[in-house]
């Protein structure tokens, strides 16, 4: 399993807005392309010197070509739509992780 992970500072005069429109519809397009099975938001806890709220998005897909396919059909289109509507409130860093393999507490 590949992670997608899409970390973004956003300031706070845009925040709340930022937030809905994460939520309501840039994550749900994401999935709509069919080329990531789930998706998680996460609020990082560290504060920034440079201030803002950051969070990271991590979208989970099954291979690599995938992804790839992902970032040549629709990332250009849905990361413009983001940037025409913050701008330079908003700064994002991709990173791509392979899970190589998880563990869960038993009782």
């Amino acid at each position: 399993m590949i992670v997608y992970n899409v970390t973004i500072n956003i300031h706070e005069s845009v925040h709340d807005q930022w937030l809905r429109w994460m939520q309501a519809k840039h994550i749900n397009d994401v999935l709509a392309t069919g080329k990531f099975s789930s998706a998680r938001m996460v609020k990082v806890l560290v504060e920034e010197e440079m201030g803002g709220v950051t969070y990271a998005i991590q979208y989970t897909t099954d291979s690599k070509a995938t992804l790839q396919r992902y970032y040549d059909e629709d990332a250009p289109r849905l990361r413009e739509e983001g940037q025409q509507l913050f701008g330079d409130k908003m700064l994002a860093f991709r990173t791509e992780l392979e899970l190589v393999s998880e563990f869960f507490q038993t009782n």
